[in-house]
């Protein structure tokens, strides 16, 4: 059975990028409007926040896969949605929602007087968020993100629900095909799989938290000579 897993795992990894992409679009746009609390715009990123955050992800899925045919029936297309399209849509609707309650507080973590500083030395807020606030939030940003990943993997595994042949649907065919003699194995090497992509998510990361904290530590050393 592993060859035929594997040769779904393309099309997970596929949707799971999408919407790992996608997704951090939405939270850095939606984040940055909830931030300048511009009217009606930062009430509807709000909206959008808490829909994310309160829907479960099944139910996303499954509002993407039924509702995106209704607009582009409107606009004339016709199948033009895909379970995979869909999958990648909800997803990344889903995730940008989680990622932005990851980026808001990280910017709120830095120091009102960085703000302060970078105001008074004539940043805009593009040139502010890039070389003061930006890369310091980062820092308080990371474990969340981390995380979000991790969820992320473990949500693409709903996608079958609306009909993509991921790795969890090849395998749900396998166990019919077979008549569900290999359940456990086959549910054991799911489990294998999906360990494996967490393990190499929270490795990425821990190496950029471990960069980060060192270049952190470089800056400060720097800083504190100047001071000096």
């Amino acid at each position: 059975m592993i060859p035929e897993l594997l040769s779904a795992l393309p099309l997970t990894l596929g949707i799971m990028f999408v919407a790992m992409l996608a997704g951090f679009v939405l939270a850095l746009i939606t984040t940055l409007f909830r931030i300048r609390r511009i009217p009606l715009v930062s009430q509807l990123a709000d909206l959008y926040v808490s829909y994310a955050r309160s829907v479960p992800v099944v139910l996303q899925l499954f509002v993407a896969f039924y509702g995106l045919p209704l607009i582009t029936q409107q606009l004339g297309f016709t199948d033009f949605v895909s379970p995979n399209l869909a999958a990648m849509i909800g997803l990344s609707f889903y995730h940008g929602g989680y990622l932005s309650e990851v980026m808001r507080p990280a910017f709120l973590a830095v120091e009102r007087g960085q703000h302060d500083a970078a105001d008074s030395l004539g940043y805009g807020f593009r040139h502010k968020m890039l070389r003061v606030v930006g890369p310091q939030a980062v820092h308080f940003a990371l474990p969340g993100y981390g995380n979000a990943i991790i969820y992320l993997i473990h949500n693409v595994a709903l996608v079958m629900y609306i009909g993509a042949a991921d790795v969890m649907a090849t395998a749900h065919l396998i166990m019919e095909r077979d008549y569900n003699q290999y359940q456990f194995g086959t549910y054991l090497v799911l489990a294998v799989i999906y360990s494996l992509l967490c393990l190499v998510a929270w490795l990425i990361i821990r190496f950029f938290e471990q960069r980060h904290a060192k270049y952190s530590a470089k800056t400060a050393r720097v800083k504190l000579t100047a001071s000096v």
